[in-house]
């Protein structure tokens, strides 16, 4: 028996007790005392007295609440039992405000530093941290839109130490991780995420598409549903890419070229450009997906869009983008219109 009991006592948790289990035992102990004492030396001279009035004296009195409504009469009570727990009572509760403290500062500064584990939905995820300035430039154009709503936004990244205050007064998250580890992606509540675009880590350097390649891959691999948008600097990595099964894929060195003898032929084009693809000033380039079974002539779709104040440039008909057609294609569910406005159309 007595081994047993030796056994017992020299296991690691009663040998080093977690904090609530300490903070429990401490509270029942005074608790107990100072009911018990109470009762003790105040129960002669008022025998209406109960266990529930010396409990409540006991927790009135250690919570430094002190309502008055029980209270010690004689010496004994004062000196034995009430300053005591007065001592007892508010050193338990600094003890108590202490842990609370520490446990939100270690919350925090788990958060900060990406160790967190998150459970979100419908959320974006941002892969990689390219730098701040370009970071901030996205979410701007994503919240200047009225359909992205109020998304929460979590931030993957290995090499970034912790989140700048910048992106925190956003309201951004961040996990810290390799993005293309199944860990990093399940903290990061990739498989409940709506949307996932997949920045370039070093901009410029075709090494970083290698990189976006075996992304996509783990994020594919996965049994979630996400829309995945993948940038890339080289243009010949957009065929494995798109073989890895992202949905969208934007490359910067695709139209470089574009402007450059663009700008040069008709100057201002850039800016032309640059008004119809922001989402933070004047009229933008929509594409309206039409939600009808049967045909729809391209004339009707020109008036549909004159209603809402769009002006229909062109369609995607089966797949295939078309400006300006001349032969006026029939339109019907899977394709969509191309038009110009200052908002978002209704789809047709």
């Amino acid at each position: 028996m007595i081994q047993y009991l030796l056994r017992l006592f020299g296991r690691r948790p009663l040998k080093h007790p977690p904090a609530p289990f300490r903070i429990f035992t401490l509270m029942v102990l005074i608790l107990a005392y100072g009911t018990t004492g109470y009762l003790y030396f105040e129960l002669p001279q008022n025998p209406s007295l109960t266990w529930m009035d010396g409990a409540w004296y006991s927790i009135v009195t250690m919570t430094t609440v002190g309502y008055g409504d029980f209270f010690p009469k004689t010496t004994g009570g004062r000196l034995a039992v009430a300053v005591p727990l007065m001592f007892f009572g508010i050193g338990l509760l600094g003890y108590v405000l202490s842990l609370a403290a520490s446990a939100l500062v270690q919350a925090k500064n788990k958060e900060l530093h990406g160790m967190s584990d998150l459970s979100l939905e419908g959320h974006l995820a941002i892969i990689n941290y390219p730098g701040l300035s370009k970071v901030e430039r996205v979410l701007d154009e994503l919240n200047a839109d009225p359909s992205f709503g109020e998304l929460d936004v979590v931030l993957v990244d290995e090499d970034l130490t912790e989140l700048p205050p910048e992106l925190a007064r956003r309201g951004v998250r961040f996990v810290r991780g390799n993005p293309t580890r199944d860990e990093t992606l399940t903290r990061a509540a990739i498989d409940h995420a709506k949307y996932v675009v997949v920045l370039s880590q070093k901009p410029g350097d075709a090494h970083s598409d290698d990189h976006n390649v075996a992304i996509t891959l783990a994020i594919e691999g996965r049994p979630g549903e996400v829309h995945t948008v993948v940038e890339c600097v080289d243009y010949s990595a957009q065929e494995l890419l798109r073989k890895a099964g992202c949905d969208a894929i934007v490359c910067t060195s695709r139209f470089d070229a574009h402007f450059l003898s663009n700008e040069l032929l008709n100057p201002g084009v850039q800016e032309v450009v640059d008004e119809l693809t922001t989402n933070l000033r004047g009229q933008q380039i929509y594409i309206t997906p039409i939600a009808r079974s049967e045909g729809l002539a391209y004339e009707k779709v020109v008036e549909l869009g004159a209603k809402q104040g769009h002006i229909v440039i062109g369609a995607r008909a089966g797949g295939v983008m078309k400006l300006n057609p001349s032969d006026g294609p029939t339109l019907s569910s899977g394709d969509a219109v191309i038009s110009i406005g200052t908002t978002r159309m209704n789809p047709l």
